[in-house]
């Protein structure tokens, strides 16, 4: 069957060994191809190929809920399941979308795009069970990386407290997540790794075991076992282990598959794989730079890691920070590739630690050290941050610790859509006790902000940046410092007054530039506290418009709202521009400014208007 033709997994139920061989070399070279053009999540997609082939043979989809931790690999299940023919709108506007999404399929039973929910998602399904009578199995995919957060260890624990519910839980295992795995969760797995398949062990347990106790043989099996290989973690929680298989040859995969399914008990299958299998650059990669991939990174097989993003601008100015202290650390939850750490690890090992993929404990260990007079920053991606919401408020802004928190793709993120977009860290952030907010208007500025919070700043601040390229060059240095909370004026003008932060400022300078607008253009790029002293200056009778890229609800312009309320001052004229209470879809970010009339000509039409109506 070619892949464009394929309607569900049906077809896979009387498939050979062979033609299954063949199904995923052609699904290899589709994914290739299509990536090469849309960009997307390469290497674990490329290492799931048999696995999500023997999962949808062995199990009827969606009868069977298939639960895929992420989405990161779930290009084969969409293809399996019939969206092949769409795959060339893959993370584009309006487009199929880069993880799982239940409107797109019903074989989509839970959607998700930051690691680590898919046990806790299956409970849920498990317990609802006895009253959804159209549901069979529950499957629950994980990768071992994600296996380390908390939420899939609280899960863990929580369902092998149930030995009736039967969830079977699939660990894919290939040694990273993005880039490699940490903590000591990921020794236990590579040598359990180092065993032979528990299909051997078993063989020999039965010629170990005397013939007349071959009745007793499960009991004594598992006591045979423990006193050869110990008893693994998974069975000290009370499931039952099978594994660790080869991932990738069918014969195994569909033995093992349907002995989990014919259990009674919670399965754990643990199931080796190669991530990038398939495509050697991606294989042998070792940092995570063939996780994510743009259609660049087919040329010359290179990946292509742009040196003037925030991301690497930031993390270049973090390695001048650590030159010169030994004591400086960086901490990050799994994301050294993602947040361009990988030059600072390798040159400051030990003044980088990465968590793995536990932001709560990466906020918490944050605290401890700064505490401690440590100078510490932590780099983090804006979607991660909220789940650790409760470590930000309780413990580093309770203590008032000195930690410098780097929130990288803050504002829209593109392609990976309303689980990635970054606009929901300032509505989550405003309300706390101690939090200073800031972001710059371009990377000059945002280096600055660094400089005033770890120089300066008494308390935690939080410093946003986009994932956007920006124009800087190191040689320049950063001239002018930052010593206090003012919003700069950017343009003054007489006829009304824009605030706004981030990227959007010098768009709109230039523009009002060109349409020679007298106009006040205000900088706020302390975005919490608000400065009080220059909104007593803004003629509040003529039109102001305050423009976040973020969610209105909570946001600064809300907060500015409620400054002026409290002074019983009255706003004639004034538009909030941000983001409604929804969530935003997938697509690049001038496309969606555009479409929810956020972009630099939105707000300059919008000012035009409000001028004219005055």
């Amino acid at each position: 069957m070619k892949i464009n033709d394929i309607q569900d997994p049906s077809f896979l139920k009387h498939a050979t060994i062979d033609s299954l061989e063949i199904l995923s070399e052609d699904i290899r070279a589709f994914l290739l191809e299509k990536l090469a053009k849309t960009g997307g999540h390469l290497s674990s997609n490329l290492g799931v190929v048999e696995l999500t082939i023997a999962l949808h043979k062995v199990f009827e989809s969606p009868k069977d809920h298939l639960v895929f931790d992420v989405g990161h690999q779930g290009y084969v299940h969409k293809i399996l399941t019939g969206r092949a023919n769409r795959f060339d709108t893959l993370r584009k506007t309006d487009g199929l979308s880069g993880f799982l999404k239940r409107s797109e399929s019903d074989h989509d039973v839970y959607e998700a795009g930051h690691s680590s929910t898919s046990i806790a998602a299956a409970a849920g399904f498990l317990f609802a069970k006895p009253y959804a009578k159209d549901m069979g199995h529950v499957v629950a995919v994980i990768g071992d990386g994600a296996l380390g957060s908390g939420v899939a260890l609280e899960a863990l624990n929580f369902l092998g407290h149930y030995p009736d519910k039967h969830p079977i839980i699939i660990l894919n295992d290939n040694a990273m997540s993005i880039g490699q795995n940490v903590g000591r969760l990921a020794q236990t797995l590579t040598r359990l790794r180092a065993r032979k398949s528990v299909r051997l062990l078993r063989r020999k347990s039965i010629v170990i075991i005397p013939k007349f106790m071959r009745g007793f043989v499960s009991k004594t099996e598992r006591r045979v076992k423990g006193f050869i290989q110990g008893t693994t973690y998974f069975e000290s929680l009370g499931y039952q282990y099978f594994g660790p298989v080869d991932g990738h040859n069918f014969n195994i995969l569909l033995r093992v598959l349907e002995a989990a399914k014919n259990e009674k008990k919670p399965c754990v299958v643990h199931v080796v794989t190669q991530k990038g299998k398939g495509y050697h650059a991606s294989e042998i990669d070792t940092t995570g730079d063939w996780h994510g991939v743009s259609p660049k990174h087919f040329i010359d097989d290179k990946p292509i890691t742009s040196k003037h993003s925030y991301s690497h601008i930031v993390a270049e100015y973090l390695e001048q920070r650590a030159l010169n202290n030994p004591q400086f650390k960086v901490i990050t939850p799994a994301m050294v590739s993602g947040s361009g750490l990988t030059k600072f690890q390798a040159r400051f090992p030990l003044q980088l630690i990465d968590v793995g993929i536990a932001e709560a404990t990466a906020l918490i260990l944050a605290t401890g050290l700064a505490l401690k007079h440590q100078p510490i920053v932590l780099a983090i991606y804006s979607t991660f941050l909220q789940r650790a919401y409760d470590q930000l408020l309780h413990d580093v802004c309770m203590h008032n610790a000195d930690v410098v928190i780097g929130i990288d793709r803050a504002g829209l993120v593109g392609s990976d859509g309303p689980t990635h977009h970054g606009i929901y860290d300032i509505p989550l952030m405003m309300p706390m006790p101690n939090l200073v907010i800031a972001q710059g208007k371009d990377s000059v500025e945002t280096m600055q902000l660094f400089d005033y919070a770890l120089d300066h700043h008494q308390g935690p601040i939080a410093i946003r940046y986009p994932k956007a390229e920006a124009i800087h060059d190191s040689k320049d240095g950063i001239k002018n410092q930052i010593t206090d909370h003012h919003w700069p004026i950017i343009h003054q003008g007489t006829l009304g007054t824009i605030i706004a932060f981030g990227p959007v400022v010098e768009q709109l300078h230039q523009a009002i530039q060109e349409y020679h607008l007298d106009v006040t253009l205000i900088n706020a790029r302390f975005i919490k506290p608000i400065d009080t002293k220059i909104l007593a200056h803004i003629d509040t009778k003529k039109p102001l418009i305050i423009h976040e890229e973020s969610v209105l609800n909570g946001g600064l312009g809300t907060m500015i709202l409620k400054h002026y309320a409290s002074l019983q001052i009255p706003l004639i004229n004034v538009h909030l521009m941000g983001f409604n209470d929804q969530f935003v879809e997938q697509g690049d970010q001038v496309t969606i400014l555009q479409r929810y009339g956020l972009d630099c000509s939105s707000i300059i039409e919008q000012i035009k208007v409000m001028l004219n109506a005055t």
